[in-house]
């Protein structure tokens, strides 16, 4: 079984390391995570992983995955690559931050993996992009891919380029999602629904507006939105706000433009 070593145990290190240990990968993981999360750490001893453990005492590693914020991996990975020498696939989450700059952090031969997964690996429910460089191995991909897949679905890009809009849309979205929770259950109280209830009624559409799009993945959102809008009905009436010139769509436009900026920033 690959070695696996997890720099970073924070929401979503966990979320990965959650998803090693359902597959059986416990023994072979070994945390590095200087506050970790009482319950994690209790799965984790369980599951036979170390948390912890001294340089020293860590197995040469196949994989080593640099879960930490962006502001702390240039001198996380710096210490990192003292594993270089077994060659491993390094996968790093650190939004903004290129391949290129990992490689500096990593040394000239390191093989890098650069990907971004969203909060709802949390739950195995994920969407990760990847990009690999030219150092990679078929089998490092491969290894690199199993471990990220295991917290939902992967996607692989050719080259990096599109990474920080994929921050943007996928690794930004769930939290643009629950705002849009809380801005309808907003209205609703607006409109004369107690607080409790207008909250009920917002996550609940939420939920299963998204489990029927997963349900019916041949369908198009825009299709399923034209289903539920009647002609000369309140639906119709609504969407002629939400898509009026200035509306959702352009604000949506404008917050990915921003986080887009943002990730960039980040990653100098």
């Amino acid at each position: 079984m690959s070695a696996i070593l997890l720099i970073g145990a924070g929401r979503m290190g966990a979320a990965l390391a959650r998803g090693w240990i359902a597959e059986g990968r416990g023994p072979a993981i070994a945390v590095i995570e200087p506050q970790p999360d009482p319950a994690f750490a209790r799965a984790l001893k369980k599951a036979g992983g170390r948390l912890n453990p001294k340089p020293a005492a860590v197995a040469p590693p196949s994989a080593v995955v640099l879960a930490v914020k962006p502001q702390m991996l240039e001198g996380v990975a710096r210490e990192a690559a003292r594993y270089a020498a077994a060659k491993p696939v390094f996968v790093s989450i650190a939004a903004g931050v290129s391949l290129a700059r990992l490689q500096s952090f990593l040394g000239e031969r390191a093989a890098i993996v650069r990907a971004m997964p969203n909060l709802p690996a949390s739950i195995g429910a994920g969407v990760t992009v990847a990009a690999a460089n030219g150092a990679v191995t078929g089998a490092q991909r491969r290894l690199a891919g199993a471990l990220l897949g295991a917290a939902g679905d992967l996607e692989w890009l050719a080259d990096e380029t599109p990474i920080d809009a994929v921050t943007a849309v996928s690794g930004s979205g769930p939290a643009y999602v629950f705002l849009l929770v809380e801005a309808l259950a907003a209205a609703g109280i607006e409109a004369g629904l107690a607080p409790d209830l207008a909250m009920r009624l917002a996550r609940r559409t939420i939920v299963g507006s998204g489990a029927l799009l997963a349900a019916l993945p041949d369908q198009q959102a825009e299709k399923l939105r034209r289903d539920v809008t009647s002609p000369g009905g309140t639906t119709e009436a609504a969407l002629g706000v939400l898509m009026a010139e200035k509306g959702l769509a352009a604000l949506m436009a404008k917050a990915v433009k921003a986080a887009v900026k943002r990730a960039r920033d980040l990653g100098k």
